[in-house]
């Protein structure tokens, strides 16, 4: 991109609100093949669309994950949910909650990923990512359904671990959340429930039945709701902590069906 045009789009997204105005100019810039495609992605990020849905594509844990309009777009603090998992060194391994499937993929050393999400735009779009993956995941599979509903019975008591990034905002906060989100994200993948913690505590009583003896259920939750989350894993017969990231600005509660 010459430099008169790079300005002017910096320029533009500056005027518009944007924050990082030149990193997004570079990415926009990297992502569009020609300047009509670059015009139409301006135009699709000044009017609020998230910079990944315009790009297609999000940075996480060092890699492109592929996101599409309608996916939730995976957030850097959900890499200390990713480093919690990888520290357990899951061989089997489920990605509840899915979305675009950046979790699960993710977690390195794993050779069986099941990903599970009800909403069909998420499932699609973590199969687009497990089959651009390349083999690194020697089995993997994408399954659609309400939370463990989506799972073939056989997988009973197979899970080393279970990573959940499930919804957890309280529904009467959503409105309080970014425009970026709100609008242009689905309320299925933001809404929590009343309290925010309706579906930690739907995931936490049917995790045992799917987890392998000594198996973990880690779950990201907020600072606000962690005592909260930490009290439904426990209810649900796990010895569980809470494990905190200042870099990240991330909470995940750590169930174990063994000892911590």
């Amino acid at each position: 991109m010459a430099e008169l045009e790079y300005d002017a789009v910096v320029t533009s997204l500056r005027a518009a609100g944007c924050v990082f105005a030149e990193e997004e100019a570079e990415i926009l810039a990297e992502s569009a093949s020609t300047p009509a495609q670059l015009q139409e992605m301006l135009t699709r990020r000044i009017a609020g669309e998230p910079l990944e849905h315009v790009v297609g594509w999000v940075w996480f844990c060092g890699r492109r994950i592929a996101v599409e309009p309608g996916v939730f777009v995976p957030r850097r603090r959900t890499e200390f949910l990713v480093e919690c998992a990888a520290a357990l060194r899951p061989s089997v391994l489920l990605d509840l909650c899915c979305g675009s499937g950046a979790i699960g993929l993710s977690v390195g050393g794993v050779m069986e990923l099941h990903a599970a999400d009800i909403d069909a735009a998420a499932v699609a779009c973590a199969r687009r990512n497990l089959d651009a993956d390349g083999g690194a995941v020697p089995v993997g599979h994408v399954h659609g359904g309400d939370l463990y509903d989506a799972l073939p019975p056989e997988l009973h008591g197979r899970f080393d671990a279970i990573v959940v990034n499930a919804p957890y905002v309280p529904t009467g906060d959503i409105g309080l959340m970014p425009r970026e989100a709100r609008i242009h994200e689905p309320h299925i993948a933001l809404d929590g429930g009343t309290d925010g913690a309706g579906i930690h505590r739907r995931v936490a009583v049917g995790a045992p039945e799917w987890l392998a003896p000594g198996g973990h259920l880690l779950v990201e939750t907020s600072a606000a709701l962690m005592h909260s989350t930490l009290q439904t894993v426990v209810e649900a017969g796990f010895a569980a902590s809470i494990s905190e990231s200042e870099m990240f600005d991330a909470v995940v509660v750590i169930g174990s069906m063994g000892e911590l």
